[in-house]
């Protein structure tokens, strides 16, 4: 079992202490006072028969302001310290009392119904659009989403992080049919006719990169040409086929139905078709795929995806102009606005907001109980029973004064019908 918790915090209350001491000091000196008198009225009283009446009403005094102490002391200890049963209640049921307050929070608060009906009266939605949308605020949540981030990452162990991820993104990558994936890509450029401007672009770098290398390539053909071939019937070939080369590449690149282009575009779309459905084709792009994902750089990439992210993030996160704080902020404003005006998220939020609540309590409600009844059961029994007179004990002093003002009332009734029937 776990050693007694001491109490502590506002409990603890001077104001509380000086007001038990005062209602204890009244109660008691009221006591005193009637045994002064019945003391007065036994020794000096004499037979007068006014003395008979203050008598017993000091006597009933008495008894009653002695019984209601007796009763209100039982409540929190043994009176006198004598082990009388049935005494010292508070303490020594005090973890059954934690258990039934546990019980009573459990029954009478956390109810799927009582927090349904209380959540039906809170414009929930409302509430937080209207915290999102106060003047700062959404600056604020993305600051504070931004601290958390780096809170976050210095929580994680980078080198744990990182190998998880790259084999986290080099299992994907091999698992993915990658036949499928290019074809739809493929068939995604040649349904948008992007195929033919990329060829276009091919023809046109084509065209200027032999323009920018025409020395380098008349010097070729000399170095191939037989040494008894004259320079200029060099040169004429040369000119031949190197403005035969430009112009068929300037035809097809002008012409949009030109025999090429119609070939490429028959031959990609084979390839699309052949990918969805040859093996042996789909068996290429597959290999293709596992050098290329073997392959050293690429391996170093995906080991590092980890530490660029996390840089790029916590850049972002630190920077309070950056366009992620922004972009957050954004979000928040027109969350705030959507919770504010449109009926159809907020009926949605609030519905939900009641099923979340409702769900919690069924959930959690048990455990709420055990906590408060396990921490009652935790507290220090002598401290506990103190606390408890502290909170309520100068109520119940009143019926120490409330004992002794009704018992010399009723006892000087008594006293009064005793004589008359005598």
């Amino acid at each position: 079992m776990a050693p007694p918790v001491p109490l502590t915090g506002a409990l603890d209350d001077p104001a509380r202490a000086r007001d038990l001491r005062r209602m204890k000091t009244l109660a008691t000196g009221l006591f005193g006072a009637a045994a002064l008198v019945y003391l007065a009225c036994v020794v000096w009283g004499g037979d007068r028969t006014w003395v008979g009446y203050v008598e017993a009403t000091a006597e009933a005094s008495m008894v009653g302001a002695l019984a209601d102490w007796f009763a209100v002391t039982a409540l929190f200890r043994h009176p006198l310290r004598l082990p009388i049963p049935h005494t010292a209640v508070i303490p020594r049921k005090k973890d059954q009392i934690g258990t039934s307050l546990g019980a009573f929070v459990q029954e009478n608060f956390l109810t799927a119904a009582v927090v349904s009906e209380r959540l039906a009266t809170v414009d929930v939605p409302g509430r937080i659009g209207d915290f999102l949308a106060a003047p700062g605020r959404a600056q604020r949540l993305a600051g504070d989403a931004g601290v958390a981030v780096r809170a976050l990452f210095d929580l994680l162990d980078d080198d744990v992080v990182q190998e998880a991820l790259g084999s986290l993104v080099d299992r994907k990558a091999r698992e993915t049919p990658a036949a499928p994936v290019l074809a739809r890509v493929i068939e995604a450029v040649v349904e948008g006719d992007k195929h033919q401007d990329v060829l276009s672009a091919g023809l046109t770098g084509l065209a200027g990169f032999l323009r920018d290398n025409r020395a380098l390539f008349r010097a070729q053909l000399s170095d191939a040409s037989p040494v008894w071939v004259p320079d200029w019937v060099d040169d004429r070939v040369f000119v031949r086929a190197f403005d035969g080369v430009q112009r068929f590449l300037a035809e097809v690149g002008a012409d949009p139905q030109h025999e090429l282009r119609r070939s490429y575009d028959a031959r990609l779309r084979a390839y699309v078709q052949a990918l969805r459905t040859d093996p042996a084709t789909a068996a290429k792009v597959e290999d293709a795929k596992a050098d290329l994902l073997d392959h050293p750089a690429v391996r170093t990439w995906s080991a590092g995806l980890w530490g660029t992210a996390k840089a790029a993030l916590l850049a972002a996160a630190d920077d309070p102009d950056s366009a992620l704080r922004a972009r957050v902020g954004d979000l928040l404003l027109r969350a705030a606005r959507m919770l504010q005006e449109d009926e159809q998220v907020r009926a949605t939020v609030q519905e939900q907001a009641v099923r979340a609540a409702r769900w919690a309590v069924t959930r959690f409600s048990g455990d709420a109980a055990e906590l408060v009844s396990t921490t009652v059961a935790r507290w220090d029994t002598e401290e506990t029973s103190r606390r408890i007179e502290l909170q309520v004990g100068r109520d119940l002093q009143w019926i120490r004064v409330n004992g002794t003002v009704v018992g010399g009332l009723a006892g000087l009734v008594i006293h009064t019908v005793g004589q008359l029937i005598g």
